[in-house]
Parts: C-alpha cells; structure tokens; sequence
C-alpha cells in the first residue's frame, strides 16, 4: 500500500494532493381359515391364520372453510415480510428483512406440506407450496448476495428474485382463484435490471459554493462513485463522478471537511443509492480549505482526491457502516 505523502500549497496555483490506498379381525368358517376385515383396518389375518400388517389410513382431507382458516392464519405474516423486505431503505436493514422474509415463507411451507387440502385444489395446494420452498430457498441466496454488498437497495433484490416472485405469485392467485383461498401474498413488482448512471460531475446536493478553494476528484476505478463532503454535521455538497473521469468542484469554501465516497454499479435516484456492488468509504484525515490574505497577496488552499490506490498515495481511507454514510 502506497505510503503517505502531502504536498503544500501557497498562492492559487498550489495543490494538495490526498490520494486513497487501498448449510380387523377374522372368523373361521366350516373348518377353514378365512379373511374378514374392513378395508382400511389395522390389520387383519392371512389364510394361514398369521398376522398381516397394513398401512395407517390417510389423513381426511380438510373441509373448505378449515383449509382457508389455515391460509388465512399465514397469510399476513408472509405477505407482510415480503412487503417489508421490499420496502427496506439501506443495505443493514434489507439485510435483516431478506433473513426474516426467509423464515417466514420457509416455515410457511413447512406447515402448509403437511395439511391435507381439500381434494378440488389439491394440485393447486401442492404448487403452492413447491413455490414457497423454491422461494424461501432463494431468498437464502439472495441474503448471501446482500451480506457480500453484491445487491444493496430492495429494487435490486426484487430484480434478482423475480423468477421466483413471478412463480409465487402465479400460484397463489391459482390457488385463490380455485376457491376464494387466500393465497396471493405478492402485491410487488420487479423491474428489469438497469445499469443508470448520472452525467459526470453531477451534483446531487449543491451546497454554497462562492470560496475560492478547488477540490478535484480523479475516479480511476472500475465503478462509477458519489463523493459527500461534510462540514460538521452539514453536507456541504454531493456530487457524481463517473469511472475513469475527473471532476473540479470550484468555489469550496474555507472549513475542515471530511470526505466520504460510495462505489457501485446502478444509480437509484429515488434511494440515491448504488443498486449493486456498493462500499463505503472516508478519508480518515480530514482535509482543511483556508483563505489568508495579506496586502499584497491572496492565499488559498485546492485539493486533488484520488478514490483509487496510486503509486505515493498519502491518505488511507476506511471502511464506513452504511447506515452512518450521508445520505
């Protein structure tokens, strides 16, 4: 990792250069042995008089009204853990929903595989609950995908369980439909994959900008960035770089800043988050705007960010919880 360096500056043409490093029974009839029983009986006897064993009968099939009771007593629990994974904002809480949505439509289709449904809707019962497994299963993977930052806002994890979304909520309203069940918990929608990006050097927030300070930010990485600056608890300015490109904000104003970037792929405007592939960072030094002014000069302090690893780099970045990144 590249060590740290700073350059000073004097005058307007001085510049600062902060750069990141990087699981039955029987009876016997004229002597001679023979079967009686009813169908369906513990047992019964051979013709040789020895014991035969025969299956447990099968379960009755529950009345209309007992089966909708036992959708109706999981209904809201599922169709609420979907809403609320869906409605998630940040990546720690969507994380937490993706996990309890899982456990709701997993323990779901575990007591629904052992009801026995009315015969008209058996078929469409069984559909029903093929989904909810494949679902929950996906749900684990998604939640996996969103603990490594591979998805982080709900649009994406929608996006990329839509499939299966699509799977249950087809048999759900199958089911629904076959005799008033309540059985649709899907009353969300998944949008196609996209890949939005902002124009270069676009700002999202645009505080006061009428200093005399510069500050340039070189994004030489792979993913497009949004770069928040702070002056004390206040954001000062947001504003968007894309990959391989630089951008001059003019007219920063004198104060200690702190500066935070995120990294991603798909700009949310909506969320103002990255959709996929998202981490967030800070310079952990702060970094100082000043302006002096003596009778024949005017002194100024410009700053130039790098947001990737350079040869010389002089500034370490660290790793920021999501939650405490500005928004």
């Amino acid at each position: 990792m590249a060590a740290p360096r700073l350059i000073p500056c004097v005058l307007a043409l001085a510049t600062l250069t902060l750069s990141a490093c990087s699981a039955g029974s029987s009876s016997p009839t004229g002597g001679e042995a023979r079967v009686s029983g009813v169908a369906g009986g513990k047992g019964g006897v051979a013709a040789n008089g020895g014991a035969t064993a025969s299956g447990s009968p099968s379960p009755a099939a529950l009345t209309a009204e007992a089966y909708k009771g036992e959708l109706d007593s999981r209904h809201k629990t599922m169709l609420d853990a979907i809403n609320a994974m869906a409605g998630a904002r940040g990546v720690k809480a969507l994380d937490q929903r993706v996990d309890r949505a899982e456990e709701a439509l997993s323990g779901a289709a575990d007591a629904l595989s052992a009801l026995t449904p009315p015969d008209t809707v058996r078929t469409q019962h069984d559909a029903y609950v093929t989904s909810l497994r494949d679902f929950a299963t996906e749900l684990g993977s998604t939640a996996g995908k969103v603990g490594a930052r591979d998805l982080c806002t709900s649009s994406a994890v929608l996006t990329d369980l839509d499939d299966k979304l699509d799977a249950l909520d087809q048999a759900g309203e199958a089911l629904q439909s076959a005799g008033d069940y309540p059985a649709d918990i899907v009353d969300v929608s998944a949008k196609g994959k996209q890949t939005r990006r902002l124009s270069n050097g676009s700002f999202i927030r645009k505080g006061t900008l009428n200093g005399r300070s510069s500050l340039e930010i070189d994004n030489g990485g792979s993913r497009d960035a949004v770069v928040s600056v702070v002056r004390g608890g206040s954001k000062a300015f947001t504003v968007y770089v894309r990959r391989k490109a630089k951008f001059k904000v003019r007219g920063v104003r004198d104060g200690n800043y702190k500066i935070y970037f995120t990294h991603g792929v798909d700009w949310d405007g909506k969320s103002k988050a990255f959709t996929r592939e998202c981490s967030f960072e800070r310079f952990q030094k702060s970094v100082t705007f000043k302006t002096t002014f003596t009778a024949t000069q005017i002194r100024w302090h410009d700053w130039r960010i790098t947001l990737h690893s350079i040869s010389g780099g002089n500034a370490r970045t660290s790793p920021v919880d999501p939650d405490d990144f500005p928004g």
